[in-house]
């Protein structure tokens, strides 16, 4: 397994100490691999079965970190001024055009 070296300020690795609980090398690890799978996601659209269980495990999607497209935006806030107060989701699924 390889092994790599972080240069930390002083105050960075003082909060890091502060912590001394957490597992810093997980927390690195996990954030790798986040980044990994949101750039594979990006290309392709698709996640492997093995980057599912991950982001299963740690409650973490890619759809997550990318930004509301601005027709969606729209469409919510077109719903917003008509009569949504008991509105269900098979009907909030019709206005959004998912269904």
């Amino acid at each position: 397994m390889a092994s790599l070296t972080f240069v930390l300020d002083k105050q960075l690795k003082s909060d890091m100490e502060h912590f001394s609980w957490v597992n810093w090398s997980e927390v690195n690890r996990e954030e790798l691999n986040k980044k990994r799978i949101f750039e594979e996601f990006i290309r392709t659209g698709k996640l492997s079965k093995e980057d599912e269980k991950f982001c299963e495990r740690i409650s973490w999607y890619p759809i997550d970190e990318m930004e509301v497209k601005e027709e969606y935006i729209e469409k919510l806030k077109k719903i917003m001024k008509g009569p949504h107060s008991r509105m269900d989701l098979n009907k909030l699924d019709k206005l959004l055009g998912l269904k």
